[in-house]
């Protein structure tokens, strides 16, 4: 038996969600002014301000900036690090992400909560921890001297710090979305007669690959502009281990201005390439998610 008051409240409920859904036509406008002069005073104008800065002098001293030796020493060892750091973090985050998804096993709370550990971490304080390990008065400081093995102020305590800071992105990428995957696939392709590293390759890789490659590109964008455990372990050593964003703030306390806004300018292109390849992912992604509902 229906209520009084049901029909009146069924014909009412759909004029009530859409006055809900809708607003006046000032706010609307006002929100989208404030919405966009937040993102030109903070994004849009910082960016501009970088390429104007870079090209003040002229192309010619743009480029003479780009080719310097050091400029060059700098984005090679830039380079250097984020092409071992990104494949390792990538190995690693995947393999978590796996034993954290589709295994049931004590300490798993506690593996999450290391996955985390350096967001909540300054990177100052987390390139401070290397070098009390295994700077020379650190605990393997010692032994590191005798063996002539070098960690800090060399490049392994770079990709060291590189890697502790990023290690976060691709496991935290793939853990919701193997989760809401569930063990299905896996399950079915095993009683099926696949191998694990059939299943693996086969059925949970295939599934997962837009999200692994959105936590690549975080973590390569992240390895390549990382300044704050890196200019701990560093030393600032001028063409040896200084990377692009060390480099930069060398040569704007030199007063450089044009030279480190050129230097800028590169890792600017940088963002906006991953931008744009983010992007690019997300609406593939968006696809390979309803594909299956059109092809129904």
């Amino acid at each position: 038996m229906s209520m009084p008051g049901a029909g009146l409240t069924a014909r009412l409920a759909p004029a009530a969600v859409q006055a809900a859904r809708s607003e006046s036509p000032w706010l609307r406008w006002a929100l989208c002014g404030v919405t966009f002069a937040f993102l030109g005073l903070f994004l849009v104008l910082p960016l501009v301000t970088v390429f104007v800065e870079a090209f003040s002098k002229g192309t010619e001293w743009y480029w003479n900036a780009l080719i310097d030796p050091v400029t060059i020493a700098s984005i090679k060892l830039t380079l250097l690090i984020a092409a071992v750091s990104v494949p390792l973090n990538t190995v690693c985050g995947l393999a978590a992400a796996w034993a954290i998804t589709k295994f049931q096993f004590r300490g798993k709370s506690i593996l999450i909560t290391l996955i985390d550990l350096p967001f909540s971490v300054s990177p100052v304080i987390a390139g401070l921890v290397f070098v009390l390990l295994f700077g020379l008065q650190g605990w393997f400081g010692p032994w590191l001297r005798d063996h002539d093995i070098k960690i800090i102020f060399a490049v392994p305590g770079i990709v060291l710090a590189t890697v502790f800071v990023t290690f976060p992105f691709v496991a935290r990428e793939l853990i919701p979305l193997m989760q809401d995957q569930g063990m299905g696939d896996e399950e079915a392709a095993r009683v099926l007669g696949a191998s694990g590293w059939q299943t693996f390759w086969r059925v949970t890789l295939p599934n997962i690959k837009w999200a692994l490659l959105y936590g690549v590109l975080l973590c390569n964008a992240r390895a390549m502009g990382e300044f704050g455990a890196v200019a701990v372990v560093s030393g600032h050593i001028r063409g040896l281990t200084t990377t692009m964003p060390l480099h930069i703030e060398i040569l704007y306390n030199e007063y450089n201005l044009a030279a480190a806004f050129a230097v800028a300018s590169l890792l600017a292109l940088l963002a906006m390439v991953t931008l744009a390849a983010m992007t690019v992912l997300e609406w593939r992604a968006a696809q390979s998610r309803d594909l299956p509902a059109e092809t129904d």
